[in-house]
């Protein structure tokens, strides 16, 4: 039987959409004053710092954490975030989108969902939206940034069926820990596959370390926060679908902040890829919690 969703985690639900999707905005402004493996190396050593000295360390359950930080946290973010920079964050974050399929892909192979007809269209509609907004001319700067997008996507839904597997542990505990254990891994991957890093802190303005806190203590602290406790409440494919609104802020704040253009075929690719997202919410597959 499906449990209800509480009207309060619904508020936390849709809260983070709206979080992330101005976060993604403002990382890609970061980037002009960061390298982007670097931003995030600040950001999670930020939200680290903060938060691990009001948790307690779950120690039972630290190698699963570790794994989720690896996973869902340094790889996810390297290969997200280096794609990123190469691109528009309103075009980026259609992309970003195939984690709803994704999630739900692995659900069914790890967590035991079904997949019924209507969730199995959705994931080829999902999948062809994001087909189309490849294809698109102004898309110049080559597949390695939508690869990079695709592949750090896929990792990130990796990291969300991960942390079903440690439900027992707070959402607050969890972020602060995944944070602890991501940010040397993000510092070292950084000084491998980048340059420029001293140059960089020495050199960014007080709009650069205000994007910092934001990512940090917003972004990370407060958006995974509120996540994973829902996350760890219900099952992956009743929760997921909430970030069907995760386009509509990153892309309104790309056109309002950064100056973005949004065309037709970017539209038609975002709408394709929200009603994939929708499709898979109508399914009737039992929920795994």
């Amino acid at each position: 039987m499906r449990r209800p969703v509480k009207p309060q985690d619904i508020l936390l639900a849709l809260s983070v959409p709206v979080i992330w999707g101005l976060g993604f905005t403002l990382a890609k402004a970061g980037m002009s004053q960061f390298p982007p493996i670097l931003l995030t190396a600040l950001r999670f050593g930020l939200t680290a710092l903060v938060l691990v000295w009001f948790v307690r360390p779950p120690w039972g359950m630290m190698v699963r954490i570790f794994w989720v930080a690896l996973i869902g946290g340094t790889i996810q973010y390297s290969l997200t975030f280096t794609g990123l920079h190469a691109m528009d964050a309103s075009t980026a974050i259609i992309i970003v989108q195939l984690e709803v399929p994704f999630a739900l892909m692995l659900s069914v192979i790890f967590l035991k969902d079904r997949l019924d007809w209507r969730r199995a269209s959705g994931v080829v509609l999902a999948f062809g939206g994001v087909v189309l907004v490849a294809g698109e001319p102004r898309l110049d700067t080559g597949y390695l940034p939508i690869l990079l997008l695709v592949a750090g996507t896929f990792s990130w839904a990796v990291g969300q069926i991960l942390v079903k597997t440690v439900h027992q542990v707070g959402g607050c505990t969890l972020i602060a820990w995944v944070a602890v254990f991501s940010a040397p891994q993000l510092f070292i991957a950084s000084y491998l596959f980048e340059d420029g890093q001293a140059e960089a802190v020495a050199n960014a303005d007080w709009a650069g370390w205000a994007i910092i806190v934001y990512l940090g203590l917003i972004m990370t602290a407060v958006g995974y926060a509120a996540w994973y406790h829902v996350l760890s409440r219900y099952s992956v494919t009743r929760v997921m679908p909430f970030l069907m609104l995760l386009p509509v802020t990153a892309m309104s704040g790309g056109v309002l902040l950064l100056g973005e253009t949004v065309t037709s075929v970017t539209l038609l690719g975002a709408a394709v890829v929200i009603a994939g997202g929708a499709f898979i919410t109508l399914g009737r597959a039992a929920d795994v919690s």
